[in-house]
Formats: structure tokens, sequence, C-alpha cells
């Protein structure tokens, strides 16, 4: 196994990636709350999973998973309200700080290596 071209890639915490999806969509009326529903929808039939009501984090396995989820995305996103994705490595994940009410919470876990593919 030598060089960038082989099809097993080491995976370490600088390849291997998050997604975060956040978005604010307006559900002032019937049609619109069954948007944003459908949306949140998408994202879980993606394989994200919700951290916060209009919050959802998807573990990935590198840039190139990335953009095709991006592109995924947008061909979700409704006609109202924004949507913002933000792509991190998993390295910079471990720094995350969590507190539920005033209690800190233990960092969280990565998924295991089984659940990447």
């Amino acid at each position: 196994m030598s060089g960038g071209n082989s099809r097993f890639t080491i995976l370490s915490g600088y390849r291997l990636m998050w997604m975060m999806a956040l978005f604010d969509l307006p559900v002032d009326d019937p049609e619109r709350r069954k948007a944003a529903a459908d949306f949140r929808n998408d994202l879980l039939d993606l394989g994200f999973q919700m951290t916060q009501f209009s919050v959802y984090l998807k573990y990935l396995t590198g840039k190139e998973q990335a953009e095709t989820l991006i592109r995924r995305i947008a061909a979700a996103v409704p006609e109202y309200g924004d949507v913002k994705i933000l792509c991190f490595t998993d390295k910079q994940y471990e720094n995350l700080v969590s507190f539920r009410g005033r209690k800190r919470e233990a960092a969280p876990k990565n998924p295991g290596q089984l659940a990447l593919f």
C-alpha cells in the first residue's frame, strides 16, 4: 500500500470529517411546515442524526463524500428558509465542549469503523 492512489486510504482524524447542517425554515403555514418536515426527513434519509432541533450531524470518510452530500442536500432545500452546511475534520470535532444544563458532558464518541461503510 504505497502512494495516495491505493483504493484503501488510511483513515486519519485529518481525513475523516463531520458535516453539520444548520437551518432555519419557516413554519408559519401548513405548506411551509410540511416542507420543513420533509427537509428534516431528507436529512435523516441521508444518514444525518439530529443533535438539536435544527442542527444535524453526519460522520464522513472524506471530502468526496461531503461534495456528494452537499449536492443531495441542495436538491432537498425548501424554497424558503436558510440552510448552512459546515464541514470540519474529526480532529477539530475532538475539541467540542458540550453542556447539558450547567453540567459539562463527556466528549462525544465517534461512530465505530463498521458504521462508516
